[in-house]
C-alpha cells in the first residue's frame, strides 16, 4: 500500500509543516503539531442546483421513531452500565489503570457474547495469543467463542474484521495505544496515530454494524491517554476504578450514548475473574463493626442506583505544629469544608487534631450527599461516643452548617429499610407529605448540623 503525504498542521493556527516542530512558528503554541493525513484534492465538478440523493431533510415529525436494536449480555451489572444492552455498531471506550481488570473483563465479555457460528475476534497488540489462552483457561473459558489475533497495524486488522464480518459478534482492540497505520510516520501511542485509528474503527463499526469494544490506558491525572477527541468518537466512555488493595471494582459510565451516563455496575475479583455483586450495599457492610465511634453509615447515589457505605473517622492529638488531614475515598476539599464547619459552626475543637477519614471497601464518593455522616463521624471520634449501629445518614453540609437536600431521598431510605435499618437522619426541606417514609423507618428530619449531632449521639 503507497504511503500517503502527511503534514503537520498546528490545533491552534492551522498551519501546516513538513516536519514536526517543538514551537509552531506562526502562532508560538508548544507542543501544537499533530501529524494529519493529507487527503487528494477533489477535481471539481459541477455544483448541483438541487440536493439530491435517499437522504433528505425531513421536519422532525416526520422523523420515525423506533426502538433501538440491543445484543443482550449475559452479565447484569456490564449490561446496566451499558443502558441495557450492546448496541451493533457502537464503540465502547473502557480505561482504567494499569492491572485494574480491563483484559480480565473484556476476555469475559467476548466469551459470552461469542459462540462458534458467531465468533469475537480478539486483537491484542500487547499480549500474545499464548498468553491470552493462559488467561482465558484460568478464568474457565471454554470452546471456539474468541479468535485471537495478535496485530498492531490497523489495515491488517480491518481486512481480517471484513473477512469475518458476515458472523463476527463483536471486535475488541487492546489496546488504542499500540495500535498504527502507514499511513502516518509518526510512533504508536503519539496523537495523530491514536485519534486516526480511533476514527478508522468508528467508521468500520458503523458500516459492518459490529460492535467494537477498545481497551484505553489513563495517565497521572486519570484521564484516558490520548487527545481528548479520542473521547468524543466513541459512543461510550467507561472506566473501571477500584483500590488495587481492595476486591472491589466499579465500572462507571461517563459518557454513554444510548443509556444514562454516571451508571455504576459493581464486581469482585476473585480467582475466576470478575464476578458480579448481586447487592453492593450488603457488600459493602459486610465488615461493619457497630458499636464502634468514628463509624456512620452514608445512603449514597451511583447512577440510578443507592448504595449504603461505611464512613470512618478518626481524631487524634497532633504532635506537631500542623494537624494533618488524610481522607480516602471522599474529596479532600470536601472533609477541609466540613471540618470547617464543625469548627465554626458547632463549636468543636478539631484545630489540634489530626483527622483520618476512609470509605471502606475502596469505593470513591464524589457527592456531596455524605458529607453529613462525615461530620457525624467525625464527631463520633472525637466524643468516642458510638453511633447507633441502626442509624443511615443522608445530607450535604452548607457553609452555615445548614443541611441541604439531596436528589433521590425516597430510593435512599427504601435501599437502606431493604437492609433492615430502623432509623435515618435526612434534610428538612422536603414536607412529609411529598414522599411516604418506608415502613419500619424512623424518619428525623433536621435543618442543622447540630440537630443532626443532638438526634444522632445527644446534646453535649
Amino acid at each position: 500500500m503507497a504511503k500517503r503525504d502527511t503534514r503537520w498542521v498546528c490545533q491552534q493556527c492551522n498551519w501546516s509543516f513538513v516536519r514536526h516542530m517543538g514551537k509552531c512558528p506562526n502562532c508560538g503554541a508548544w507542543d501544537s503539531l499533530v501529524e494529519t493525513v493529507l487527503d487528494p484534492e477533489p477535481q471539481s465538478t459541477p455544483v448541483p442546483a438541487a440536493p439530491y440523493g435517499a437522504e433528505r431533510p425531513r421536519p422532525l415529525s416526520q422523523v420515525e421513531l423506533g426502538a433501538v436494536p440491543r445484543m443482550p449480555v449475559a452479565m447484569e451489572e456490564f449490561s446496566r452500565v451499558l443502558g441495557g444492552g450492546l448496541v451493533p455498531g457502537s464503540i465502547v471506550l473502557i480505561g482504567g489503570e494499569p492491572g485494574i481488570g480491563k483484559s480480565t473483563l473484556l476476555l469475559q465479555v467476548a466469551a459470552i457474547l461469542g459462540t462458534a457460528e458467531t465468533p469475537v475476534l480478539y486483537v491484542s497488540g500487547e499480549e500474545s495469543p499464548q498468553q491470552i489462552r493462559m488467561r482465558a483457561d484460568r478464568l474457565g473459558i471454554e470452546g471456539d467463542p474468541l479468535h485471537l489475533l495478535s496485530e498492531t497495524e490497523i489495515n491488517t486488522i480491518l481486512a481480517h474484521g471484513d473477512i469475518m464480518a458476515p458472523h463476527l459478534q463483536a471486535l475488541v482492540i487492546d489496546s488504542i495505544q499500540v495500535m498504527h497505520t502507514e499511513d502516518l510516520s509518526s510512533a504508536s501511542g503519539n496523537v495523530s496515530q491514536v485519534r486516526e485509528c480511533a476514527s478508522r474503527f468508528q467508521r468500520w463499526a458503523k458500516q459492518r454494524g459490529v460492535p467494537v469494544f477498545i481497551v484505553g490506558h489513563v495517565t497521572k491525572q486519570g484521564s484516558i491517554a490520548g487527545p481528548k477527541v479520542l473521547e468524543h468518537i466513541v459512543d461510550t466512555v467507561l472506566y473501571l476504578e477500584g483500590d488495587p488493595f481492595h476486591a472491589y471494582r466499579l465500572l462507571r459510565s461517563v459518557k454513554n450514548r444510548f443509556g444514562a451516563t454516571s451508571e455504576v455496575g459493581v464486581f469482585e475479583m476473585q480467582a475466576r475473574g470478575l464476578v458480579e455483586v448481586e447487592n453492593p450495599s450488603e457488600a459493602f457492610l459486610a465488615e461493619r463493626m457497630v458499636n464502634v465511634p468514628g463509624s456512620a453509615v452514608a445512603i449514597t447515589i451511583e447512577g440510578t442506583r443507592p448504595l449504603l457505605v461505611e464512613v470512618q473517622a478518626l481524631a487524634s492529638p497532633t504532635s506537631f505544629g500542623n494537624p494533618r488531614r488524610t481522607v480516602n475515598g471522599i474529596d479532600f476539599n470536601r472533609l477541609l469544608l466540613t471540618i470547617a464547619v464543625l469548627t465554626r459552626r458547632v463549636g468543636l475543637s478539631l484545630g489540634e487534631q489530626d483527622i483520618f477519614a476512609n470509605v471502606v471497601g475502596g469505593l470513591q464518593v464524589q457527592e456531596p450527599a455524605a458529607d453529613l455522616a462525615v461530620a457525624l463521624a467525625l464527631t463520633s471520634s472525637l466524643r468516642d461516643q458510638p453511633m447507633p449501629a441502626d442509624l443511615a445518614l443522608v445530607g450535604e453540609v452548607g457553609l452555615s452548617g445548614e443541611v441541604r437536600s439531596v436528589s433521590q431521598l425516597e430510593a435512599r431510605l427504601s435501599e437502606a429499610a431493604r437492609l433492615g435499618f430502623k432509623r435515618a437522619i435526612v434534610p428538612r426541606r422536603l414536607s412529609r407529605s411529598e414522599f411516604t417514609p418506608p415502613t419500619g423507618l424512623d424518619i428525623l428530619r433536621v435543618r442543622s448540623v447540630r440537630e443532626a449531632l443532638d438526634g444522632a449521639l445527644g446534646s453535649r
